[in-house]
């Protein structure tokens, strides 16, 4: 196993931006692409689910085929470690670092606490159907929540102690990855403790691990704004003085200054490698998925 570790960059108490370096990738888990729009989501070298996109413009369908082979990379919560009051932010980043089949790979990664979700995130976006499903990626984004296993009923026992903790307080969040393609997350771990807050009436805590700018493409971008604000500022030191100026002035310096500081932590694409095999691979995996469930 490896286990390199990142260097963080704390941010809040709710958030950090992890360095990692040495791992250069593939990771264990790990999104696959091939053409025609064929994409695989990969742990190690099991499938976890195929998908391919289908439509014209930049509004597709995305139809799935999901596999019950995935493993969470998070170890097992004890309920008194759910009520010791953990940085759950920090303890998510040390065990995402030192499991064998995670998302991480060389680059910035960014992981924060998220406890607030656009209305219809975590009911119509939030897929409970399985095996199968079709996203609908209008303009090139969903927003919605996918599971990784079929998803527990709200009885089960497991699911039952949970809802212990969340009408406590005391749930551990729910494991998100923020995936730009899908314009969306994957569950990464706590499938049980988001249908247990659901069950309780509750929106699911989460702490959100996405991709972020390395620091040379941040710069750059830093630098083609910075130019293009001096710009801005000749040609308005250019015009006849008026009393609106100083005003003018302040609002481009506050944006500029917004902006730059917001760089740093922007969503950077999700990792992808090819698909080994390529499309005639993807088929394979497609054909064998038919065969297996035939009403699909």
């Amino acid at each position: 196993m490896d286990t390199t570790r990142g260097y963080g960059e704390p941010l809040t108490e709710d958030g950090l931006v992890l360095a990692v370096t040495g791992r250069p990738g593939p990771p264990p888990l790990r999104l696959e692409t091939a053409d025609g729009g064929r994409r695989l989501l990969r742990q190690g070298e099991r499938p976890l689910f195929l998908g391919r996109l289908d439509g014209d413009g930049c509004c597709h369908d995305l139809a799935l085929h999901r596999y019950d082979s995935y493993r969470a990379p998070l170890p097992p919560l004890r309920a008194a470690q759910q009520r010791s009051g953990v940085n759950w932010v920090y303890q998510y980043t040390r065990w995402l670092e030192e499991v064998p089949n995670g998302p991480l790979c060389d680059g910035r990664w960014s992981l924060s606490r998220r406890d607030f979700f656009a209305p219809g995130i975590w009911t119509t976006d939030f897929v409970q159907e399985w095996p199968n499903g079709s996203l609908e990626l209008y303009c090139g984004g969903w927003h919605g929540i996918l599971p990784l296993r079929r998803l527990s009923p709200p009885d089960a026992p497991r699911v039952k102690a949970y809802r212990k903790h969340a009408r406590e307080g005391t749930l551990a969040p729910v494991l998100l990855w923020w995936v730009t393609f899908l314009d969306g997350w994957l569950i990464l771990d706590g499938h049980d403790r988001a249908v247990a807050a659901l069950a309780e009436g509750l929106q699911p805590v989460c702490v959100e691990l996405r991709r972020v700018p390395d620091e040379a493409d941040w710069r750059r971008t830093a630098d083609e704004i910075t130019e293009a604000h001096e710009q801005r500022l000749e040609r308005l030191a250019a015009r006849p003085a008026h009393p609106g100026l100083a005003h003018q002035r302040a609002t481009l310096d506050r944006a500029f200054g917004d902006t730059l500081s917001s760089l740093p932590y922007d969503n950077a694409p999700t990792p992808t490698w090819p698909l080994p095999g390529g499309a005639p691979a993807w088929d394979d995996l497609a054909a064998r998925a038919m065969f297996e469930c035939p009403r699909d």
